[in-house]
């Protein structure tokens, strides 16, 4: 069985594709975003995957990748286009080739024309394919810089993709109308670029005339990715937080283990932001905890301290959760959610005061 998940990053709006063999935990990924990598990360780490490969389907102009982040906190490899002109990767990729994720693969189809080192990657039993940003959800990538060619472009996608099953899923690079996945025969036929009766001097012409501003990130990014996405210098890529060792969750929480708060209560300002009953309940509560209901926690977040790291707590971790939430959006940046909650903290005989033996 394959696990697949389509990721989104809201600021470049860049999907990231993350698939793995259920059997072997086996998984690659397809265009990360750095900022993301957090996230990707949790995300492998609840699903108990190993990455072995983080795949590029170009040298991209609108963000940088993740793939040298997730090679530093995952030990994956890093492969791309043999004609992408990027130094740095462990793989380079020529057209045929296969990159194998446990007892599945990937096949790397060459198909330039958005830039001259465009991939897409067709799943093996060719239900589903990635066609990065040279074919879009009734669309295409521009052809106007980068090695750019919308001839070549034309040629890729009715060679490369267009002769895919028709039932074939696609999946985009990006997408900037919430749309998420079509398929070869939708597009061969409703594309309005090179759908239906369109020829290759009609979808030039097209090419040709959309006039498009350079991306934004342009400048930065391309010289970034054409090192695989390695800061300059000796940057280490984004900083975890330093307080304490926390974990961050696929749900874009950062959590505490129990164990480590009951050697640092005093260190830390403990918010229970359970109901009055449940914090005079069964099972007790932290000492030194300060009592502030979650439905009151907005109104009152003026009585907690910036200078002093906060612990949310409750009975399972959902509401606590939900409270670090509230307090970063509130200015409060060294917030965790301590995982578990009281249920936890009870099992591991953290210290407890109020409770029913």
């Amino acid at each position: 069985m394959l696990i697949f998940r389509q990721l989104f990053d809201p600021e470049s709006s860049t999907y990231t594709y993350l698939l793995a063999d259920s059997e072997t935990r086996d998984a690659v990924i397809i265009d990360p975003v750095y900022e993301q990598v957090r996230r990707e990360v949790a995300l492998l780490e609840e699903l108990n995957l190993k990455l072995g490969f983080s795949l590029e389907t170009h040298v991209h102009a609108d963000h940088v990748t993740g793939g040298w982040l997730l090679k530093e906190r995952t030990g994956s490899r890093f492969a791309l286009s043999a004609r992408s002109g990027a130094d740095g990767a462990d793989r380079y990729l020529e057209h045929g080739e296969r990159i194998e994720f446990g007892n599945r693969y990937l096949q790397a189809r060459a198909t330039p024309g958005h830039t001259g080192g465009c991939m897409t990657y067709v799943l093996d039993d060719e239900r589903m394919a990635f066609t990065g940003d040279c074919l879009l959800i009734r669309g295409c990538g521009r052809t106007d810089f980068q090695e750019g060619d919308p001839r070549t472009m034309y040629q890729s996608i009715h060679m490369q993709i267009f002769s895919l099953p028709d039932d074939c899923l696609l999946y985009p690079g990006h997408d900037y109308k919430g749309l998420t996945v079509t398929s070869v025969g939708e597009e061969k036929r409703y594309n309005p670029r090179m759908g239906g009766d369109l020829n290759e001097n009609d979808f030039a012409g097209y090419m040709d005339n959309l006039g498009l501003a350079h991306p934004k990130k342009l400048d930065i990014a391309v010289p970034a990715n054409l090192a695989c996405g390695r800061p300059e210098g000796d940057g280490a890529g984004i900083d975890d937080p330093g307080w304490a060792p926390l974990t961050y969750t696929f749900a874009g929480i950062w959590e505490v283990q129990p164990h480590w708060l009951e050697d640092h209560m005093q260190d830390c300002q403990i918010v229970d932001v359970r109901e009055q009953d449940e914090f005079e309940g069964p099972l007790g509560r932290i000492p030194g905890a300060k009592f502030i209901p979650l439905g009151q926690l907005s109104e009152r977040a003026g009585e907690l301290s910036a200078d002093t790291p906060i612990v949310a707590v409750c009975r399972a971790g959902g509401r606590s959760a939900q409270a670090t939430l509230m307090l970063r959006r509130a200015g409060f940046e060294e917030v965790a959610n301590l995982a578990g909650g009281m249920l936890r903290w009870r099992a591991q005989r953290g210290t407890v005061e109020g409770a029913s033996e």
